[in-house]
């Protein structure tokens, strides 16, 4: 799936650490903000529901996550 597909309020996962913000890969975000085709505002959030990071992140540091079937 290209980055094209990525919209606002979508769950992603991080493909890169990020040290320098206390984001490590792996870690599970909400897109909040589309900045440009391939630029997105990223919130992470804990299980009680309190953010522990916002970050601007490029489409490539991220990957899209499916909660359905996908069709090849």
């Amino acid at each position: 799936m290209d980055s094209q597909s990525m919209q606002l309020l979508d769950v992603v996962t991080l493909l890169t650490d990020a040290p320098e913000s206390g984001l490590f890969r792996g870690q599970v975000g909400t897109i909040v903000e589309v900045y440009e085709p391939n630029v997105f505002e990223v919130e992470f959030v804990d299980k009680k529901g309190h953010t522990y990071a916002l970050e601007t992140l490029r489409a490539e540091q991220l990957m899209l996550l499916h909660y359905s079937a996908l069709s090849a």
